[in-house]
């Protein structure tokens, strides 16, 4: 149960994160602010995602009594990030499309992910 609640913490991070990052690139409301507002609105978004990110790698890490490893909990993580970026981009920028080339991409992170948790 663990690392189910671990994994969902880190969508949920990395949605922050993702919005901070690329979210100035399509919305409106940041069209109209100097680049030093840009950032401090977008460190404003960044501290959601650190409000779960940490918590996701405390309860997810074997070390703090998690199911995970810490190479297992970023690679994880990267997964994560790519798929959250992969439907951000699709929902968000209409000029970006999925395509074959990623759908390998994706199956071959799975892989990735496979031969971590492989013993």
């Amino acid at each position: 149960m663990k690392g189910i609640y671990a994994i969902l913490l880190l969508v949920v991070s990395n949605s922050f994160m993702t919005l901070a990052w690329y979210g100035q690139l399509r919305f409106k409301f940041f069209q109209g602010l100097p680049l030093w507002g840009i950032v401090l609105v977008s460190w404003c978004i960044a501290l959601f995602e650190y409000s779960f990110m940490i918590p996701a790698n405390r309860i997810g890490f074997e070390g703090t009594g998690g199911p995970f490893s810490l190479l297992q909990l970023k690679v994880i993580q990267e997964v994560v990030t790519l798929l959250v970026f992969a439907v951000f981009t699709t929902l968000f920028f209409k000029t970006e499309t999925l395509r074959l080339n990623h759908l390998f991409g994706a199956f071959f992170l799975v892989l990735a992910v496979y031969f971590m948790f492989k013993k």
